[in-house]
């Protein structure tokens, strides 16, 4: 009998042992969430809706993009750190929520080194965007109109302490001008705004439906802070040939991370997946059709230097725009 007990016992523990790392090697074996930390129809749900196919084919698994918008995507931020560090919460996040939302608001109580970088996606360069009867043609003249003026110019972003906020405010104290901010809920509203002559100007991640708006008369683009002209705006000049802001150059990029902690076999499949949709005709399409420079393939550990990089650059852009967040 005791023989038995003994066999028994010995035939569960192998089993045990065994059972774990096989689990992990089947990972994933129900659906896997693409949490986005903003509203259905912005820019970043079109990133998600582009590589969620894709990503699905190569894991093997259902991919279903959830969005949940507010504080400057800290909410959804905090949504994927309240979950398991399993592999089955996949965050789309950008400098905005994983860098500078505890750098800017004392209420975030998240760093970031609390996720764990999957691999990059995209970078998409900033425009400066006008209201379409501004006297100004380019970058120089914006600056020589916002100090003639007697009354501020006024910029919208997404919110105080968000990037777009940061790199204006970083503007004004480069020049000297004074601008007045106007924070808005997202980028949607902005838009609407300015083309209805209510702010005068904003810089924003280009998006393939400012050119439309621009053809019809209802705003004008006048730099980009790109390095280089922009294939899809070969007309509008980079800061790079302004008089006043070379060398003022700005992208934000988009990227997928999972709690820290995720075991490494799903951090891994996770990692090949997405560069696997970076690597389909389809989603390269829709991405490059909305101006997004696709990042090259990067290993795990490229990922973790670029992160770190990220997080000490925009820790400096923070203190250079002189921010003071409560």
């Amino acid at each position: 009998m005791k023989k038995n007990l003994m066999i028994t016992a010995v035939a569960l523990l192998t089993g045990l042992s065994v059972g774990a790392p096989a689990q992990a090697q089947d990972y994933p074996v129900r659906p896997v969430s693409l949490l986005v930390p903003y509203p259905a129809g912005a820019a970043s749900d079109i990133t998600a809706r582009a590589v969620q196919g894709p990503i699905s084919k190569s894991l093997g698994a259902q991919v279903v993009v959830e969005n949940l918008g507010g504080a400057n995507g800290a909410l959804g931020a905090n949504r994927v750190l309240n979950a398991k560090a399993d592999g089955y919460t996949l965050f789309q996040g950008s400098p905005n929520e994983l860098i500078l939302a505890g750098l800017t608001n004392k209420s975030v109580t998240y760093k970031p080194e609390d996720f764990q970088f999957v691999a990059p996606v995209a970078t998409s360069p900033y425009v400066v965007v006008t209201r379409a009867d501004l006297g100004a043609a380019n970058v120089d003249e914006l600056i020589a109109l916002a100090r003639q003026r007697s009354v501020p110019l006024t910029y919208g972003s997404g919110g105080a302490g968000s990037m777009i906020h940061l790199i204006t405010a970083a503007l004004a104290e480069r020049t000297g001008i004074a601008l007045t901010h106007i924070p808005y809920r997202g980028g949607a509203p902005l838009i609407t705004d300015m083309a209805g002559g209510q702010i005068d100007f904003a810089i924003m991640p280009y998006q393939a439906n400012y050119d439309d708006l621009r053809r019809e008369g209802r705003l004008k683009i006048i730099g980009t802070l790109n390095r280089e002209r922009l294939a899809a705006l070969p007309d509008v000049p980079s800061v790079q040939e302004s008089a006043t802001l070379k060398d003022f150059n700005y992208t934000i990029w988009t990227a997928y991370l999972v709690k820290k902690g995720t075991p490494a076999a799903a951090v891994q499949k996770l990692h090949a997946a997405v560069q696997a949709s970076l690597r389909d005709p389809a989603a390269r399409k829709t991405l490059e059709a909305q101006g997004k420079i696709l990042f090259a393939p990067q290993t795990l550990a490229e990922g973790d230097a670029f992160y770190a990089e990220q997080t000490a650059g925009l820790a400096d852009l923070v203190r250079r725009s002189g921010f003071r967040g409560e």
